[in-house]
């Protein structure tokens, strides 16, 4: 691979020509059809007379408050993130381009539905009339955004599939090295990776005080992630929600009639195939039963910003099987590739039909296009239904193979056989219990006893366990009645911590066991007496949680439930503990809000900390101890505070009645990305004390509530 200087013209051609007469005068009209009028936390509800006419106008709203994050998403699911950052982002912008081709884009666009090409037409025109109107907004690359782009991004949720294939290997394989990452000396102390993921609950009407379905929306992902707002149209849309930003469909929410919420799945969706290769004269073949095929070979550059300025580029052979592109090799030398989910056409579908469906049926037959690969969703409607739909694409594999693992790529029995129908994976309707809920844990606990069976189902359809927040969800689920849209938002920021129930009590005993003479008998009596009398509830002002968090990180929790452990890795682990929490605040006694705290001083995608800057306290913790509210946090460089970074992001309680639907909801931060806007950091105080807002979802409850209306 060669290491090219590109004029910058690569660059250049890249740049926003004026629009022509036609473009310019459709963008005129469409922007005469549509209004934005913004509430009193900057939240846009855009009208339009279309559909069409409500995507430009969101699109367009999105741009005004984070154009930086619209334009960072579409760089990164179109392989281009390293024309922006440099020849560092190589591997993530190969890896991309492995399974998007823009050519190929450009001909699912070409042959997508009618209506869904206008969709994506108002797409671009949304954003690239905003650059038109906002010369000052200066794009690190895309000047123009084209309407087959929209194809690229479909996956609404954080980490999706493609993130699966790891970029250290796919170095390897393609360059032939593989470096190491260095790690920074505070994760060396601790803190495992917070699980990403989700919580959604919902209530069935027998179990409401009101007797109407109630649904918790309650992502967990990277802060700032999604934008809030709310798309109406004249031809049947009127949705609420959480957008992933320049996405025209509302990932997650509802409408009048219908509430969604996806929670990242366990589905074996991704699969890794052994090839058996060999390169002959024609170039390399892989064997396939009793024939030999060729090994499709296709040639990418990756263009990459110079540190001295313009551009330069690198190529890359791609090879590619039926099974899909290779993406590393094992240990014993076979190459190895990778199967996942390319429609990018259904799964644009789906998201966006979903937000118009009115009653069970429609979304029933939203998801039989089947091209949700990573998501299972927690449903409600206004008939009062509950509903939980696993991961819907999920293809058929003969169970004689486990998939845990790469499997014979040259035996045709390994290959996919199909898609399951949404009816063939796990699934709940209005189950008994009168409740459903889904954590990113498996689906066999999902409504006490009315959950699926696990033996119902082939082992591939489900690959996780239980969680922590799994145990805590059924804990302020089963046996109540009642439920109302506020001890449902109780219920989702409701304290206690179940991961330590166990290690809590294994530690006790451990210390009881210590003979008077060890002089950890001592020096850990105090800690040992504070967990005990700890209630296993987080408080800002609780000491204890501090000391049982700081504890967590030296046990290194992980995705399932606690383990035993050996006496003196419980008892180490307490010492450490209490000893860096002397180290860091001057006692081991120090209140939980002390340390744990939310900040947001910039509009950079990687947040700066300064213990010296204002920030503010937050009570709830890490998913993976079992708090449903999720704030994952740790110290950064020159910090002794914790700040958070993804977790809780957006958070909304809803009830369904026949002929209303009532809200409240909750952002990370604010909605505006401009640390100028009032609207930046307006929500941190709400967000910390999980003290959800109104939302404002028809026109009349706008009222007083007003900041500005206007046409983009």
């Amino acid at each position: 691979m060669r290491r090219t200087l590109v004029c910058l013209v690569f660059g250049l051609a890249a740049a926003a020509a004026g629009p022509d007469a036609a473009e310019a005068t459709r963008w005129k009209a469409r922007a005469a059809a549509v209004t934005i009028t913004r509430d009193d936390w900057g939240i846009a509800h855009v009208r339009g007379k279309s559909d069409a006419d409500a995507v430009f106008g969101a699109i367009y709203a999105q741009a005004e408050d984070d154009f930086f994050r619209v334009e960072t998403n579409y760089l990164t699911a179109l392989g281009r993130m390293a024309e922006a950052e440099g020849e560092g982002r190589i591997w993530q912008d190969l890896r991309a381009r492995m399974f998007l081709d823009s050519g190929e884009m450009q001909k699912h666009y070409a042959a997508s539905p009618a209506w869904l090409r206008t969709l994506m037409v108002a797409w671009a025109d949304g954003l690239n009339y905003y650059l038109s109107k906002h010369p000052a907004v200066q794009p690190r690359v895309l000047r123009r955004f084209e309407p087959w782009m929209a194809l690229s991004f479909t996956e609404g949720s954080i980490g999706g599939d493609l993130e699966r294939v790891r970029l250290e290997p796919l170095r390897a394989f393609y360059q032939g090295t593989e470096k190491g990452r260095e790690v920074a000396a505070a994760e060396r102390w601790a803190f495992p990776p917070e699980p990403t993921g989700s919580n959604g609950i919902a209530i069935a009407p027998a179990n409401t005080a009101g007797k109407k379905a109630l649904l918790l929306i309650n992502p967990h992902t990277t802060f700032f992630f999604r934008s809030e707002l709310q798309m109406t149209s004249e031809e049947g849309l009127n949705a609420y929600g959480a957008a992933t930003w320049g996405q025209f469909f509302l990932y997650q929410g509802f409408n009048e009639r219908v509430g969604w919420m996806h929670t990242s799945s366990n589905v074996d969706a991704v699969d890794e195939f052994l090839e058996e290769v060999q390169r002959g004269e024609k170039g390399w073949s892989y064997r396939y039963g009793e024939e030999r095929r060729p090994v499709e070979e296709k040639k990418v550059t990756i263009a990459y910003r110079l540190a001295e300025g313009g551009l330069g580029q690198r190529t890359f052979p791609v090879y590619r099987t039926h099974h899909g592109p290779v993406v590393r090799r094992t240990a014993e030398g076979r190459w190895v590739a990778v199967g996942l989910m390319v429609k990018p056409v259904e799964a644009l579908e789906e998201s966006y039909l979903r937000t118009k469906a009115r009653n069970y049926k429609e979304y029933w037959q939203a998801m039989e296009l089947r091209a949700n690969s990573s998501n299972n969703t927690v449903y409600a409607d206004a008939d009062g239904n509950i509903a939980y739909f696993h991961g819907n694409f999920v293809p058929r594999r003969d169970v004689r193979f486990d998939y845990t693992k790469p499997v014979e790529g040259w035996n045709p029995a390994t290959d996919w056989q199909g898609l399951h129908a949404v009816a063939e994976v796990p699934h709940l309707l209005n189950p008994a219990s009168g409740w459903l809920y889904n954590t990113n844990n498996w689906p066999w606990s999902a409504a006490g006893e009315s959950s699926p069976k696990q033996a119902e189902y082939p082992a591939y359809v489900e690959q996780g366990r239980e969680n922590a927040r799994g145990l805590h969800a059924i804990r302020v689920l089963e046996k109540r009645r009642e439920f109302t849209l506020e001890s449902l938002m109780a219920a989702a920021y409701d304290s206690y911590l179940p991961w330590f129930e166990q290690p809590v009590r294994e530690v006790a005993a451990a210390w009881e066991a210590l003979p008077e003479t060890d002089a950890r008998k001592e020096r850990l009596r105090a800690q040992v007496a504070a967990l005990r009398g700890w209630d296993l509830r987080y408080g800002v002002d609780s000491t204890a949680t501090s000391l049982a968090m700081y504890w967590a990180t030296q046990l290194r929790p992980g995705r399932s439930l606690p383990e035993p452990r050996p006496a003196d890795e419980l008892l180490g682990a307490l010492e450490a503990a209490a000893r860096k929490l002397t180290e860091d605040f001057g006692s081991w006694q120090t209140a939980w809000g002390e340390i744990n705290r939310f900040q947001r001083l910039t509009g950079d995608l990687q947040q700066p900390f300064d213990d010296a800057k204002p920030s503010t306290a937050v009570g709830f913790g890490s998913g993976m101890v079992g708090s449903l509210a999720s704030f994952a946090a740790r110290p950064w460089p020159g910090t002794k505070r914790w700040y958070g970074t993804s977790g809780n992001s957006f958070v909304a309680v809803v009830e369904f009645g026949k002929d209303r639907v009532r809200a409240r909801a909750v952002t990370a931060g604010g909605e505006s990305g401009h640390p100028g806007s009032k609207h930046f950091n307006d929500q941190a105080e709400r967000y910390a004390r999980g003290a959800l807002r109104e939302v404002y979802f028809y026109r009349e409850e706008l009222k007083g509530h007003t900041e500005a209306e206007y046409h983009p």
